[in-house]
């Protein structure tokens, strides 16, 4: 059952029907119990993938709890003590009960992460360093629900809320089936209390939520899931095409991939505000983007987010890198001082985020590339300016602006070759291969797109729906409301009619049924 199937839409119908004629204070029970029935649907020849889940949840809601009543009780402690300890003793017991708050959550974070780690990971290192291959598995959204729990048991630690005492309520939180398969990531503190307190039935959330939902169809079944074919076909055997070929690939997996994650997180979204939950927003038109900073601020920002929060933050802020800003000031100046030890914190984010994409070295060199860049950025920002002073460049200028949004996803293209390629050395030859074995008269021919596996009619499809999306969003970019809002404001026959509208494109001109092979989700890999 995955999110565009007819059964997913039946089910979230028959969830919705129960959800709201349950008594309001146990309506999280029903979601819940939804959470729980759609993963073991989903992974039904795999059910035991349910037990990692549940691990997940357990270790960590056990490791909150203890580091939770460890902290009121120090504190407590420290209180009652606070006039008659002296400023020595209070060190020394401050000290101990960090060093103590630390390996609790520490046992957590290194359990969790260390599974997910070993599941994701061992092989590639195995194989890289001539170790024993092992038959293992990668449970369905494991990464999601796993940084999810991980960043909640940060936030006991830093005691930014008290820990949960249900263990079925923070069961939900990591489970809740919208966000369970591709996310987005949420913070406890944003969505606990959407889920455990149970919402009234309001018609606006059902028809903007539906709105949501029909779009997030509209973009994976005719545009992502026409595209898909003629892009694994190319980069399995790009050797046999030329760089024609190549180069259209990789443009319509950009294309495919936004369209494919976006209306995935659409659907999840939709679905949840239908429940009356909010659902952090995970794209703000990303291929607007005038520098691949912006781009990775619009891009997945649910991820950007933990990993700002969790773990540039912490290394940026690290003694280690407190020192090392300290020593540049003082043999290089202020200005590296202040800048370096960013880049490289930055850096040490994107290698992170490249590996988080897969267990394979491409995807470190995906990280490098978008971390370097950005890191190069910063350290050249004021020689850019003032190249930009000298030759009387202004940030407002439309023609400057089209071209630092024509650079940004040119250089987002290149990363894209660490995607699709299916190892380093063939992302290498493929972008080579779309400079030196380009010829653009290949593109007058229809056998060119009959080979993409796409007809003539598919792809003036495809072209019109990427209209239409260009179209929203530049409405959604230029205006305060969402899209969805200002159809609702319209009125009744005006929201049917766009809902309607876009069931019937995706009905005529999806891709799906017989003779079709529909793609996965792209990030339920991870």
């Amino acid at each position: 059952m995955t999110y565009t199937s007819v059964s997913f839409l039946f089910f979230t119908l028959g969830c919705l029907l129960l959800y709201y004629c349950t008594p309001k204070k146990k309506r999280w029970g029903v979601l819940l119990a939804a959470s729980l029935g759609f993963y073991g649907i989903v992974c039904y020849k795999n059910l035991w993938f349910m037990a990692f889940l549940v691990m997940t949840a357990a270790t960590t809601y056990g490791g909150a709890r203890l580091l939770g009543n460890y902290i009121t009780k120090t504190d407590k402690t420290l209180k009652e003590n606070k006039k008659t300890w002296e400023k020595a003793q209070k060190d020394a017991f401050k000290a101990k009960t960090t060093r103590k708050k630390k390996l609790i959550c520490a046992s957590v974070l290194v359990i969790n992460f260390g599974v997910l780690c070993f599941l994701k990971y061992y092989n590639m290192l195995a194989l890289t360093f001539g170790g024993p291959a092992l038959k293992l598995f990668l449970p369905l959204g494991i990464s999601f629900y796993t940084f999810q729990s991980m960043g909640y048991m940060i936030d006991i630690y830093r005691k930014k809320f008290e820990p949960e005492k249900n263990p079925l309520k923070f069961l939900l939180f990591v489970s809740f089936f919208p966000q369970i398969v591709q996310g987005p990531i949420s913070f406890y503190s944003n969505l606990a209390g959407q889920l455990y307190e149970g919402h009234d039935f309001d018609f606006d959330n059902i028809k903007q939520g539906a709105l949501l939902i029909a779009w997030g169809f509209f973009k994976k079944m005719v545009i992502a899931d026409t595209l898909v074919g003629g892009i694994n076909l190319v980069a399995n055997d790009h050797a046999s095409f030329s760089g024609t070929y190549v180069l259209t690939a990789a443009v319509f997996y950009a294309l495919q991939l936004y369209a494919d994650f976006s209306g995935g997180v659409d659907i999840s979204r939709g679905v949840s505000q239908m429940f009356g939950i909010t659902l952090a927003e995970n794209f703000k038109r990303p291929y607007i983007s005038r520098s691949i900073s912006e781009y990775w601020r619009r891009w997945h920002i649910t991820l950007g987010a933990w990993l700002k929060e969790y773990l540039f933050y912490p290394i940026a802020m690290s003694k280690t890198f407190m020192n090392f800003s300290k020593w540049l000031k003082k043999h290089f100046g202020m200005k590296i001082a202040k800048v370096l030890p960013v880049s490289i914190a930055s850096l040490i984010t994107f290698i992170i985020i490249g590996i988080w994409h897969g267990a394979n070295w491409k995807y470190a060199a995906f990280g490098i590339w978008n971390g370097g860049i950005i890191m190069l950025s910063t350290l050249l920002e004021e020689r850019f300016g003032k190249w930009k002073t000298a030759l009387k460049i202004k940030d407002t200028s439309k023609l400057f602006i089209a071209f630092q949004t024509v650079r940004t996803f040119l250089i987002v293209l290149v990363g894209y070759y660490f995607d699709i390629a299916p190892d380093f050395s063939s992302a290498m030859e493929m972008m080579a291969k779309s400079v030196y074995d380009f010829h653009i008269t290949e593109y007058f021919s229809i056998g060119f797109y009959k080979t993409l596996l796409i007809s003539v009619r598919e792809l003036a499809m495809v072209l019109a729906a990427t209209g239409i999306l260009a179209r929203v969003s530049y409405l959604q970019e230029t205006s305060q409301l969402t899209v969805r809002e200002r159809v609702c404001k319209k009125g009744y026959v005006f929201e049917s009619a766009v809902f309607v509208a876009l069931v019937f494109m995706t009905v005529v001109f999806g891709h799906y049924g017989p003779g079709t092979n529909p793609a996965d989700f792209y990030y339920m890999q991870f």
